[in-house]
């Protein structure tokens, strides 16, 4: 082969093909029965002609992939290769299946090492994707292990291969595509000598799939984010605070925002209507209006069809002083998540409790948690909630030094990255002189990504004007977290050692979503 002439195209297979695909069956497979009668092949064509892949190089034949569709449920269990395909008949292909079954993958020997199996290997996973179909299965021989059979058993050999001390042709090669063994497949393909008749039932899971009946809320894929850096002001009554507050919520809307996010302590100007509380007093006044707030917030809610991450505000519970924040979901329905690590300030100043909680919560537009300021400072947190499938997290801050806002953005990115998922922030800007303890703020509210290709290269989607009230948006793509958790160029979540470390959760209440 002649590089400089190289011409590669990738296509489906035609019953034209028949000649040079025996040719290259029998090249590739003279160990266990060369080539397919015409009439198989002919069959695989006309059953599931997208599934039937091939790479010619100017106008050669010279790679081929073959497939069906099958029932992931039937095939993800024991099997022989008879079961699927015999040279006569093809047996299980369903129209109706919901998984691909990869048959086989052959390249003429004179093109190895220009990865033509992985290209083949790539167009059936898009066509998995495309197909919406749960996975890829495939029983792989091991050749190799004809070297090894009187050594070591299978299970041994299996071991050996997945851990790279030796180099398996064919398990090797799907381990490197994204392949994982599921199971051991005693007699096979009982003619392979070379492999002793075991294979290993190898599975692509196609992260995309999704089944018909995908829980109660349909699946969205992007999703808007609606992020308040709001300038605190003074207010004349509860009244005059919620009207501040609809006015960025129906703003929002009018963008289509499926989540709006407020700053932390945002209702802090109602504690100016008795300036001569001392601040013990004042956080307790402020929380006597909390209810009043969060069902008035939860009714827009549903007005503005926006599901309000409420920032925070204080709680009184049995005599106990909290710091709360509220989801109202745009169907009516109110969570909450109370602040679990309370700052010294809050500690000493208002006498604030930590919760003992953390939850997280299913939505229409995503899995999200909600860690208040000073909780996405502990980065066990945020992966608790990660292993419960977290694709968002909301952060509501109140900093009043740079270095203090800086400790929650590089802190809220960290989660970012090491749990794979998207991290909004909402913080406050201005000054109140007439409360005490809340005299100056300082925010650059933005929206964070993980660090990787499918994301802007800085790991920043959208970030705000320091100092500046205003409103910010961001699209966030749900799916492309799909892709990095198994794809990504680290993955973090994937590479975890279990092995080593875990992370208990050891709060009052198991973390199920709400």
């Amino acid at each position: 082969m002649a590089e400089e002439s190289t011409r590669l195209r990738l296509r489906q297979l035609t019953g034209d093909d028949y000649p040079a695909l025996a040719r290259l069956m029998d090249m590739v497979y003279h160990d266990i029965g060369g080539a397919w009668p015409e009439e198989t092949v002919t069959t695989l064509i006309r059953l599931f002609p997208e599934g039937q892949m091939v790479i010619e190089d100017n106008g050669t034949l010279v790679a081929t992939a073959l497939t069906i569709k099958v029932s992931y449920d039937r095939f993800s269990n024991p099997h022989r290769y008879e079961d699927l395909i015999t040279d006569d008949k093809v047996r299980s292909h369903s129209r109706k299946g919901d998984a691909l079954y990869g048959l086989d993958v052959f390249v003429d020997p004179e093109y190895r090492g220009y990865r033509l199996g992985r290209r083949l290997y790539e167009a059936r996973k898009e066509l998995c994707r495309e197909e919406n179909l749960r996975a890829i299965l495939a029983g792989g021989r091991l050749p190799g292990y004809k070297d090894y059979a009187d050594t070591m058993s299978v299970t041994e050999y299996i071991a050996e291969v997945e851990s790279r001390a030796i180099y398996d042709p064919i398990l090797t090669f799907q381990l490197s595509n994204g392949f994982d063994v599921k199971r051991l497949l005693k007699k096979y393909l009982p003619e392979d000598e070379s492999s002793r008749g075991y294979a290993t039932l190898l599975e692509w899971d196609n992260i995309l799939y999704q089944p018909d009946d995908d829980g109660d809320w349909p699946r969205r894929s992007v999703v808007r984010l609606g992020v308040v850096q709001r300038r605190m002001r003074a207010a004349r009554s509860v009244e005059d605070l919620l009207s501040q507050v609809e006015f960025f919520v129906d703003s929002l809307s009018d963008y289509r925002a499926d989540f709006a996010v407020l700053p932390e302590f945002f209702s802090a100007p109602l504690m100016g209507l008795k300036p001569d509380l001392n601040s013990v007093e004042a956080v307790r006044y402020l929380a006597s209006f909390t209810e009043e707030i969060r069902d008035a917030m939860a009714d827009m809610a549903v007005s503005y069809n926006i599901n309000i991450i409420g920032g925070s505000m204080p709680l009184e519970e049995e005599g106990r002083i909290y710091n709360v924040a509220y989801l109202m979901r745009r169907d009516g329905s109110v969570e909450e998540q109370k602040k679990i690590h309370i700052t010294p300030h809050e500690r000493k100043d208002w006498a604030i409790q930590g919760g003992n909680d953390l939850r997280i919560f299913d939505t229409d537009a995503g899995r999200i948690g909600i860690l208040i300021c000073y909780d996405v400072e502990f980065p066990e947190l945020g992966r608790l909630l990660a292993e419960q499938g977290m694709e968002i997290l909301f952060v509501p801050f109140w900093t009043d030094t740079k270095n203090g806002y800086l400790r929650v953005r590089h802190c809220a990115q960290a989660r970012a990255i090491e749990n794979e998922c998207y991290v909004a922030i909402s913080g406050s800007v201005g000054n109140l002189p007439r409360v005490d303890n809340v005299d100056i703020q300082y925010a650059q509210s933005a929206v964070f990504s993980p660090s990787d290709f499918y994301f802007p290269h800085d790991g920043t989607i959208s970030e705000s004007v320091p100092n500046t009230e205003m409103l910010l948006f961001a699209d966030v793509d749900l799916e492309k977290l799909k892709l990095l958790h198994s794809e990504g160029s680290v993955t973090n979540l994937r590479d975890r050692r279990k092995d080593l470390y875990s992370l208990v959760w050891r709060g009052r209440k198991a973390l199920d979503a709400e």
